[in-house]
């Protein structure tokens, strides 16, 4: 299909959940990375509230992991939570995987997220879901570097 419609493999990121990965473990091994070899990108979603195994982490060709939003809302209130984002973004360093969190709403958040070693956020402190066409009148607006 990426050939047929001339789609670049490099430029598509696949974002799986736990609970699909694991539905025929080693189905997805193969499939996975079969994709990778011609430069498909992965991210597992909502990582820590599924099963977390992380024995599939090694088998797993994955590029990014995405700290559910449960996780980055607790920041700054639970302890316990604070502390599950810093390990989740250390394991992803060490096993060479990005890190991206989601549901960033205050700039506490980001704040904490940055500090402790995770760049990429995506929630509403930086836009509500907003439609293509809005979205692409706000890009032109930004100073070009």
């Amino acid at each position: 299909m990426l050939d047929s419609h001339g789609v670049q493999p490099d430029l598509l990121e696949l974002e799986l959940t736990e609970s699909l990965v694991l539905e025929n473990i080693n189905d997805t091994i193969l499939k996975m990375h079969a994709l990778r070899e011609m430069g498909v990108r992965f991210s597992l979603d909502d990582f820590g509230t599924g099963y977390s195994s992380f024995s599939y982490l090694t088998q797993l060709p994955f590029d990014q992991l995405k700290i559910d939003r449960s996780f980055v809302h607790n920041i700054g209130v639970k302890t316990s939570d604070a502390v599950i984002v810093q390990t989740i973004i250390g394991m992803a360093h060490n096993l060479g995987i990005d890190v991206i969190a989601e549901g960033v709403e205050t700039e506490a958040q980001r704040l904490f997220l940055e500090q402790h070693g995770c760049h990429a956020c995506q929630g509403f402190l930086f836009s509500k879901p907003v439609p293509i066409e809005e979205f692409m009148a706000w890009n032109r607006r930004l100073p070009k570097c």
